[in-house]
């Protein structure tokens, strides 16, 4: 009986560790997939396998652990790429709004201003401010992500 009993245990712990290793290897090809997909610039793709390894694999700490670093990494640089086009957008709309300004100022000044042109000038303010918004989120997100690595 006790012969019986500690082989049944021996399977079970065999089973589960034959079970934890095979878990292991799952999440780590997962990982492995997850970082071809960041060196071939697909950010989003990785970003949801990492979501993917996270709920299929809650007790797999240390391939989460890395998968967590590669997660800020890819979040830097799809921030840092996102903040590189809206610094040229918002250089080129600044430059726009203030040539269409200009004129506009003029055209007031000898009381030609259309309401189109006034229109115009406010829209491409909204469009310009929106873009600062943007920018400066950009950059306080570029922040966050380096303050939590240094936090490592």
């Amino acid at each position: 009986m006790k012969y019986i009993l500690l082989s049944s245990i021996t399977a079970v712990v065999t089973l589960f560790c034959s079970c934890g290793n095979d878990t292991r290897k799952e999440a780590e090809k997962l990982l492995e997939t997850a970082n071809a997909q960041y060196v071939n610039g697909q950010y989003d793709k990785a970003l949801s396998i990492i979501d993917s390894l996270r709920s299929m694999f809650p007790n797999s700490v240390e391939t989460r652990k890395r998968a967590l670093e590669l997660y800020q990494s890819i979040s830097l640089k799809k921030a840092q790429d996102d903040l590189a086009r809206t610094d040229s957008m918002l250089q080129a709309v600044t430059n726009d709004y203030n040539y269409m300004k200009t004129k506009v100022e003029k055209d007031r000044a000898e009381l030609r201003a259309t309401a189109e042109e006034l229109r115009k000038l406010n829209e491409m303010k909204v469009r310009l401010d929106s873009l600062k918004v943007r920018f400066d989120t950009e950059c306080a997100k570029i922040k966050y992500i380096h303050k939590k690595q240094k936090e490592k």
